[in-house]
C-alpha cells in the first residue's frame, strides 16, 4: 500500500482499540471529540477492560507517522514540560496555576497498514475561540489581561527551557475540563528550540520561509523568514491581546495578501503608542496592549524579556474567576453584530482604515438631536460687538458735573439696536449715535452762529437717522418705542439757560425747546436761529459806531 500523503488527517482507528506507550502503559481509545490540523483526538482511559466513560480525564492525539507537527510536540514535552519539571518551577514561582498541559506518554501504534503516532495527554475543556465567537469576537478588558498575566508565565517558563511556542491564538488556549477558570497554552505543533544547549540562533531572513505560522498573529520576524524568538512570542501575545479587546484586528481585510498584512503589522509597529491606543472601543481602551509592543520593539533579537515588568504592565484590578460573558455597553452591542458574515466583513474593512465609525442614529433621533443643538438667534445688541453702557438720564433728577462730561458725544461712537430686558423695572437704555446729540439735552442751545473755522467735524456729515427700538413686555404684550430723530450743534457760547439745566431741567421745560421739536427736524428752525443772531450783530455794531461818535466828541475830533 502507497504511503499516505503527508499533512492529511489519518483514517480513523476504532473505538475500543488498545494503544501501548514507550513505558508499556496501555491506553483505550473511545469517540472521536475533536481534530487538530493533521490529527485527531480521541477520548482515552486507563482502564483497558471496560468501556472509556463520557467524562474520563485523558485523551489520546493521533496522527500519521510521517507527519511533523505531532513529532514537534512530542520533543518539546520531553524536553522541557515534564509533570515533575513543571510542578518544581510552579513551586519555586511560588504560581497557583501555570497553564501547561500535562504530557503522560506517547508511542508508535499500526493497523491496516498504516503506520501512526499518539501522544496521551490531559483533558481540556473547550478553547477560548469558540467563546470568542460567541461574544462576537470580543472579551472583557479585565478577562483579557487576567490571560495575559497567566500566558506571561508560560512563555516564561517554556522560554527558559530553550523552546518558544510560536503559534500563540485562542484556538489553542484550552479551558480546563472541570475548571473553567484555568486556561492552558496547548498545541506545541510549531514550537521552536531557539536555544539549544544555551547558543541562541542568528538572525537571518530566509525569503522562502516567510510568513510562517497563522497569518493573523504571526510575528513580523515570521514574516520576514526570521526563526521565531521570544521576541516574536512576546508579539504574536501582542496581537493577539488587541485581536480580543477590539474585536478585529486593522489587517483583517488583507489576510489573503500575506504581505499586505506584515506592511500594515509595519505600520501598527512603527506608529506606537498610537496606532494602538487608536484602535480602543467604549469601555475597553487599549493602552496596557499599546505599552507592552511599545516595549516588544525596543527588544533586540536575542534580548531576555522582562516577563516581571510584562506581568506588572498587564496587571489587572480584578481578581479571580475569569469572565467570560458578553462585554456590555457600545462594544458588546456592535459585537453581537459581527455574526452576520456581511456585517463582519465591513467591520473587518473598517478597523482596517482605522478607528471604529460612531453607531448609525435613527433618523427620528438625528432630527431631534438637529433641533436641540440649532444654534439660538444671535441678539441685535451683539452683532457687531457688545454696546458700550451709557449712563441712564433721568428727568427731575440733579445731574453732577462728572456725569455731564460722560455725556458729550464720542467720535467714532457706533450705532447699535438694542432688545431690552423683560424686567419691568429696567429703565430703557438709550444707544450713542454717531450722529450727534442735541445740545439742549446737554447744556441749552447754542448762542449764535457758530464760526465756520470752529465746527464740529460732524456738523456737515451726512447720516441716517438712527433707530433705536427699546421693547419693554408687560405679561405676554409688548409696545413698540417711537423712532426719534436728533440732532445737535456744538457751541462756544452758553446763555442763562445753561445755568437752569444745571439744576435739572429738561428740555421739554427750556424756554426754546419747541425750536428743537423733534418731528419737525433741527433744519427747519434753523432760519429763525441765524435770523436772531445777525440782529445781534446789527446792535453791537450800532453800539461799537455811538461810542466812537462820542469819544470824538469828547477830543474835539472825530477818531473815524
Amino acid at each position: 500500500m502507497a504511503p499516505p500523503k503527508k499533512k492529511a488527517l489519518p483514517k480513523p482507528l476504532p473505538e475500543g482499540f488498545v494503544l501501548a506507550d514507550t513505558e508499556k502503559k496501555k491506553w483505550k481509545l473511545g469517540k472521536i471529540i475533536g481534530q487538530g490540523g493533521f490529527g485527531l483526538i480521541y477520548l482515552a482511559s486507563r482502564d483497558v477492560d471496560g468501556p472509556v466513560a463520557a467524562d474520563t480525564g485523558y485523551v489520546i492525539k493521533v496522527e500519521y507517522l510521517e507527519n511533523g507537527p505531532l513529532f514537534s510536540e512530542l520533543k518539546f514535552y520531553q524536553r522541557a514540560a515534564k509533570p515533575e519539571s513543571i510542578e518544581k518551577w510552579r513551586r519555586s514561582r511560588k504560581l497557583d496555576f501555570l497553564g501547561i498541559p500535562t504530557y503522560w506518554g506517547f508511542g508508535l501504534a499500526e493497523h491496516n497498514d498504516l503506520r501512526y503516532r499518539f501522544m496521551a495527554m490531559d483533558r481540556l475543556g473547550s478553547d477560548l475561540q469558540k467563546i470568542c465567537e460567541h461574544n462576537g469576537g470580543q472579551l472583557k478588558k479585565a478577562t483579557v489581561l487576567q490571560l495575559g498575566q497567566g500566558l506571561v508565565d508560560v512563555l516564561e517558563y517554556i522560554h527558559e527551557n530553550e523552546y518558544v511556542h510560536a503559534d500563540i491564538k485562542a484556538a489553542n488556549l484550552m479551558l480546563g475540563y472541570k475548571d473553567h477558570d484555568k486556561v492552558y497554552l496547548a498545541d506545541y505543533g510549531l514550537s521552536y528550540r531557539y536555544c539549544p544547549d544555551g547558543i541562541h540562533k542568528e538572525f537571518k531572513e530566509n525569503p522562502k520561509k516567510g510568513h510562517n505560522g497563522t497569518i493573523e498573529y504571526t510575528s513580523v520576524d515570521a514574516h520576514k523568514g526570521v526563526a521565531p524568538s521570544r521576541r516574536s512570542d512576546l508579539q504574536i501575545l501582542g496581537f493577539c491581546l488587541l485581536h480580543w479587546l477590539c474585536g478585529s484586528l486593522p489587517w483583517d481585510s488583507v489576510l489573503s495578501n500575506p504581505v499586505k498584512v506584515q506592511e500594515a503589522k509595519v505600520r501598527l509597529m512603527d506608529n506606537l503608542p498610537d496606532s494602538v491606543q487608536d484602535l480602543s472601543v467604549s469601555g475597553a481602551s487599549t493602552d496596557e496592549v499599546a505599552q507592552l509592543l511599545l516595549y516588544v520593539k525596543t527588544m533586540g533579537y536575542q534580548d531576555k524579556p522582562d516577563y516581571q515588568y510584562l506581568k506588572v504592565v498587564l496587571a489587572s484590578t480584578v481578581k479571580g474567576r475569569l469572565d467570560f460573558s458578553v462585554p456590555q455597553g457600545p462594544a458588546g452591542a456592535s459585537a453581537t453584530k459581527v455574526q452576520d458574515p456581511q456585517t463582519k466583513e465591513k467591520q473587518k474593512a473598517g478597523r482596517a482604515r482605522g478607528k471604529p465609525k460612531a453607531k448609525a442614529v435613527p433618523k427620528e433621533e438625528d432630527d431631534e438631536q438637529e433641533k436641540e443643538i440649532k444654534p439660538k438667534p444671535v441678539d441685535a445688541r451683539y452683532m457687531r460687538g457688545p454696546p458700550i453702557p451709557e449712563p441712564q438720564i433721568q428727568q427731575k433728577e440733579r445731574v453732577s458735573p462728572a456725569a455731564r462730561r460722560s455725556l458729550r458725544p464720542r467720535p467714532g461712537h457706533v450705532n447699535y439696536e438694542e432688545d431690552v430686558s423683560e424686567d419691568e423695572d429696567e429703565e430703557e437704555k438709550v444707544e450713542c449715535s454717531s450722529r450727534p446729540i442735541p445740545a439742549c439735552n446737554l447744556r441749552g442751545p447754542p448762542i449764535g452762529p457758530r464760526p465756520e473755522q470752529r465746527q464740529s467735524p460732524w456738523s456737515g456729515r451726512k447720516t441716517d437717522d438712527l433707530i433705536v427700538t427699546s421693547e419693554r413686555r408687560e405679561g405676554r404684550q409688548s409696545k413698540h418705542t417711537q423712532t426719534n430723530n436728533i440732532h445737535m450743534e456744538y457751541g462756544d457760547r452758553w446763555d442763562d439757560r445753561l445755568l437752569r439745566h444745571r439744576v435739572g431741567y429738561s428740555c421739554q421745560q427750556c424756554p426754546d425747546s419747541d425750536l428743537w421739536d423733534v418731528n419737525r427736524g433741527p433744519q427747519q428752525k434753523a432760519g429763525p436761529t441765524q435770523g436772531n443772531g445777525l440782529f445781534s450783530w446789527f446792535v453791537t455794531a450800532g453800539f461799537f459806531f455811538f461810542f466812537g461818535a462820542v469819544l470824538g466828541v469828547a477830543f474835539k475830533g472825530p477818531i473815524l
